[in-house]
């Protein structure tokens, strides 16, 4: 979800995310999560993204943020910062990921089964 501030109406945060706002706070099906005040008329989507497990991440440059879907339990990331990966290049040459560092990267994975 791309956002252009921090502030969502309970409305706009379900239609984005699928989480509903209720008086339980964010759910998602079976899963609930307490929030600060449910009956609130803007949401803080810095606090929800936190209390849900949903990663956040700011453009600068372009005023933007994006919000991604929440991970299961144990599976999100902590941060935007890639591991260490050195693999072969199509030349057979070892290439590692962190010869990249400090540029805007996007990782694509393909498996056949």
């Amino acid at each position: 979800m791309i956002l252009t501030s921090l502030e969502l109406t309970p409305a706009a945060f379900e239609a984005g995310t699928g989480w509903a706002i209720t008086p339980r706070g964010a759910c998602n099906g079976e899963r609930c999560v307490p929030l600060p005040d449910p009956g609130a008329d803007r949401l803080d989507v810095a606090e929800l993204a936190s209390r849900i497990g949903m990663p956040l991440v700011h453009d600068a440059g372009h005023g933007l943020w994006a919000l991604g879907p929440a991970a299961p339990e144990g599976r999100a990331l902590l941060s935007a910062q890639a591991p260490e990966l050195t693999l072969p290049d199509v030349e057979g040459r070892p290439f590692s990921l962190s010869s990249l560092r400090g540029r805007k990267v996007a990782l694509v994975a393909w498996a056949p089964y």
